[in-house]
């Protein structure tokens, strides 16, 4: 093999890796925001089934890094980071909701709106609604006209 063959296959070996390296960034940005998304709709299901367990009302608050319970009348179980290690590191979290969300003794939620996430390294934004007053949720990809619901849903 001569230098200039050897050259050319390092060069495209170079080129192979970097791609492969863009594309498993995106990939692993694109799943984070799958799974910060999963852990939101997750923590209001725990906070809903804790009201309805005890039979007593409790909230919830969304911080930048997640769900929080207030100091007094929490939802302890619905509580906790959207991204595993509670950093939350490149996550873009953006809501409408009312400060504290409440979930009444019966799984009705006082107080909806719209959280938008997104991650850096991904254009993909998702976003999550919470209807009043049932609490329904549903989750989509955010575009310019609006949280738009999956497909698959």
């Amino acid at each position: 093999m001569t230098l200039a063959e050897q050259l050319i296959a390092v060069a495209l070996v170079g080129l192979l890796a970097a791609a492969g390296l863009w594309n498993g960034s995106q990939t692993l940005a694109r799943q984070r925001l799958e799974a910060a998304t999963v852990a939101l709709g997750l923590g209001l299901e725990r906070a809903r089934s804790a009201a309805e367990r005890t039979g007593q009302p409790c909230q919830l608050v969304l911080g930048p890094q997640g769900w929080q319970a207030p100091v007094a009348g929490g939802c302890g179980e619905g509580a906790g980071p959207l991204l595993d290690g509670g950093d939350g590191a490149g996550l873009n979290l953006s809501h409408n909701l009312p400060g504290p969300l409440t979930f009444t003794a019966n799984g009705l939620v006082l107080g909806g709106g719209t959280v938008v996430l997104g991650m850096e390294g991904t254009a993909l934004r998702r976003c999550l609604v919470v209807s009043l007053p049932l609490g329904i949720t549903r989750v989509g990809r955010q575009e310019a006209s609006g949280c738009q619901a999956d497909d698959a849903l």
